[in-house]
Protein backbone atom coordinates (compact mmCIF):
# COMPACT_ATOMS: atom_id res chain seq x y z
CA UNK A 1 0.00 0.00 0.00
CA UNK A 2 1.21 3.52 -0.69
CA UNK A 3 0.31 6.89 0.68
CA UNK A 4 -2.03 9.26 -1.09
CA UNK A 5 -0.51 12.75 -1.27
CA UNK A 6 -2.35 16.05 -1.32
CA UNK A 7 -0.88 19.52 -1.67
CA UNK A 8 -2.64 22.39 0.07
CA UNK A 9 -5.38 20.41 1.84
CA UNK A 10 -8.27 22.27 3.43
CA UNK A 11 -7.34 23.26 6.96
CA UNK A 12 -9.85 21.98 9.46
CA UNK A 13 -9.79 20.49 12.95
CA UNK A 14 -9.20 16.97 11.64
CA UNK A 15 -6.13 18.10 9.68
CA UNK A 16 -4.77 20.07 12.63
CA UNK A 17 -5.33 17.18 15.04
CA UNK A 18 -3.78 14.71 12.59
CA UNK A 19 -0.64 16.78 12.13
CA UNK A 20 -0.29 17.37 15.87
CA UNK A 21 -0.59 13.63 16.54
CA UNK A 22 1.91 12.79 13.80
CA UNK A 23 4.41 15.42 14.96
CA UNK A 24 4.22 14.30 18.59
CA UNK A 25 4.55 10.62 17.64
CA UNK A 26 7.52 11.28 15.35
CA UNK A 27 9.28 13.42 17.96
CA UNK A 28 8.63 10.95 20.77
CA UNK A 29 10.04 8.16 18.59
CA UNK A 30 13.29 10.14 18.28
CA UNK A 31 12.61 12.02 15.04
CA UNK A 32 14.53 15.26 14.54
CA UNK A 33 11.65 17.58 13.67
CA UNK A 34 12.29 20.62 15.81
CA UNK A 35 11.71 19.21 19.28
CA UNK A 36 13.36 16.86 21.76
CA UNK A 37 11.23 14.15 23.39
CA UNK A 38 9.14 13.89 25.37
CA UNK A 39 6.56 16.26 23.89
CA UNK A 40 2.81 16.61 23.91
CA UNK A 41 0.53 17.96 21.22
CA UNK A 42 0.22 21.16 23.26
CA UNK A 43 4.02 21.59 23.14
CA UNK A 44 3.90 21.40 19.34
CA UNK A 45 0.73 23.46 18.75
CA UNK A 46 2.52 26.88 18.56
CA UNK A 47 4.91 25.60 15.87
CA UNK A 48 2.01 24.19 13.85
CA UNK A 49 0.14 27.47 14.29
CA UNK A 50 3.11 29.28 12.69
CA UNK A 51 2.97 26.92 9.68
CA UNK A 52 -0.80 27.39 9.38
CA UNK A 53 -0.46 31.17 9.63
CA UNK A 54 2.15 31.06 6.86
CA UNK A 55 -0.25 28.99 4.75
CA UNK A 56 -3.01 31.57 5.26
CA UNK A 57 -0.57 34.33 4.27
CA UNK A 58 0.64 32.42 1.19
CA UNK A 59 4.22 32.04 2.40
CA UNK A 60 3.93 28.33 3.23
CA UNK A 61 2.44 25.32 1.45
CA UNK A 62 1.59 21.96 2.99
CA UNK A 63 1.94 18.48 1.53
CA UNK A 64 0.26 15.64 3.42
CA UNK A 65 0.35 11.91 2.86
CA UNK A 66 -2.58 9.84 4.04
CA UNK A 67 -2.50 6.12 4.70
CA UNK A 68 -5.12 3.60 3.54
CA UNK A 69 -7.32 4.58 6.51
CA UNK A 70 -7.18 8.27 5.59
CA UNK A 71 -5.01 9.16 8.59
CA UNK A 72 -2.24 11.69 8.14
CA UNK A 73 0.91 9.59 7.92
CA UNK A 74 3.40 12.04 6.40
CA UNK A 75 3.95 15.77 5.94
CA UNK A 76 6.28 18.31 4.45
CA UNK A 77 5.97 22.09 4.63
CA UNK A 78 7.35 24.37 1.93
CA UNK A 79 8.31 27.90 2.99
CA UNK A 80 8.81 30.38 0.20
CA UNK A 81 11.81 32.61 0.66
CA UNK A 82 10.71 36.21 1.20
CA UNK A 83 14.11 37.74 0.44
CA UNK A 84 13.86 39.34 -3.01
CA UNK A 85 17.22 37.90 -4.07
CA UNK A 86 16.35 34.36 -2.98
CA UNK A 87 12.85 33.73 -4.30
CA UNK A 88 14.18 31.05 -6.65
CA UNK A 89 14.38 28.45 -3.87
CA UNK A 90 12.13 27.21 -1.04
CA UNK A 91 12.84 25.80 2.40
CA UNK A 92 11.42 22.42 3.30
CA UNK A 93 10.37 21.90 6.92
CA UNK A 94 8.62 19.35 9.10
CA UNK A 95 9.37 16.37 6.87
CA UNK A 96 7.82 13.43 8.72
CA UNK A 97 6.59 9.88 8.26
CA UNK A 98 4.72 8.23 11.12
CA UNK A 99 6.91 5.71 12.97
CA UNK A 100 4.42 2.88 12.33
CA UNK A 101 4.90 3.42 8.60
CA UNK A 102 8.68 3.72 8.54
CA UNK A 103 10.56 1.04 6.65
CA UNK A 104 7.82 0.76 4.01
CA UNK A 105 9.37 3.18 1.50
CA UNK A 106 6.98 5.97 2.45
CA UNK A 107 9.87 8.36 3.10
CA UNK A 108 11.04 7.89 -0.49
CA UNK A 109 7.45 8.36 -1.65
CA UNK A 110 7.16 11.55 0.39
CA UNK A 111 10.37 12.98 -1.06
CA UNK A 112 9.24 12.09 -4.59
CA UNK A 113 5.92 13.86 -3.90
CA UNK A 114 7.83 16.89 -2.55
CA UNK A 115 9.90 17.08 -5.72
CA UNK A 116 6.86 16.54 -7.96
CA UNK A 117 4.93 19.28 -6.14
CA UNK A 118 7.82 21.75 -6.44
CA UNK A 119 8.15 20.99 -10.15
CA UNK A 120 4.48 21.02 -11.15
CA UNK A 121 2.14 22.73 -8.67
CA UNK A 122 0.85 26.22 -9.44
CA UNK A 123 2.80 28.86 -7.52
CA UNK A 124 6.12 27.01 -7.76
CA UNK A 125 6.98 28.19 -11.30
CA UNK A 126 9.95 30.31 -10.15
CA UNK A 127 11.33 27.65 -7.79
CA UNK A 128 14.67 26.25 -8.95
CA UNK A 129 15.77 24.43 -5.79
CA UNK A 130 14.64 23.03 -2.45
CA UNK A 131 16.74 23.56 0.69
CA UNK A 132 16.34 21.75 3.97
CA UNK A 133 18.06 21.67 7.31
CA UNK A 134 19.13 18.41 8.91
CA UNK A 135 20.16 17.66 12.49
CA UNK A 136 23.55 15.95 12.38
CA UNK A 137 24.13 12.70 14.19
CA UNK A 138 20.83 11.18 13.11
CA UNK A 139 21.94 9.61 9.83
CA UNK A 140 19.02 11.20 8.03
CA UNK A 141 21.39 13.18 5.81
CA UNK A 142 22.20 9.94 3.97
CA UNK A 143 18.45 9.40 3.40
CA UNK A 144 18.16 12.84 1.79
CA UNK A 145 21.31 12.20 -0.26
CA UNK A 146 19.63 9.10 -1.71
CA UNK A 147 16.71 11.37 -2.68
CA UNK A 148 19.12 13.59 -4.65
CA UNK A 149 19.90 16.27 -2.07
CA UNK A 150 23.50 17.43 -1.73
CA UNK A 151 25.12 18.82 1.38
CA UNK A 152 25.92 22.48 0.72
CA UNK A 153 26.69 23.72 4.23
CA UNK A 154 27.39 22.66 7.78
CA UNK A 155 27.58 24.56 11.05
CA UNK A 156 29.44 22.39 13.57
CA UNK A 157 27.52 22.25 16.86
CA UNK A 158 24.82 24.55 15.46
CA UNK A 159 21.99 22.62 17.11
CA UNK A 160 21.92 22.14 20.88
CA UNK A 161 19.73 19.13 21.64
CA UNK A 162 20.66 19.19 25.33
CA UNK A 163 23.49 20.57 27.46
CA UNK A 164 26.62 18.82 26.21
CA UNK A 165 24.82 17.38 23.15
CA UNK A 166 25.49 19.69 20.24
CA UNK A 167 24.82 18.50 16.69
CA UNK A 168 25.85 19.85 13.33
CA UNK A 169 23.30 21.93 11.45
CA UNK A 170 23.48 20.55 7.91
CA UNK A 171 22.00 22.35 4.91
CA UNK A 172 21.09 20.22 1.92
CA UNK A 173 19.90 21.29 -1.54
CA UNK A 174 17.98 19.66 -4.37
CA UNK A 175 18.32 21.57 -7.66
CA UNK A 176 15.19 21.36 -9.78
CA UNK A 177 16.65 22.82 -12.95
Amino acid sequence: MTLTFEADPAVDQALTDGILALWADVTNAGGAVGFVPPVTRDDIRPALRRHLTGMAQGTHRLLVGRDEDGAIAATAVFAFNGHRLMTHWVWLYTVMVHPKHQGKGYGRDLMAAVEHTARTAPGFEAVEAIRLGVRGGTGVDSFYAKAGYKEVGRVPGGIRVAPGDDRDDITMLLPLT
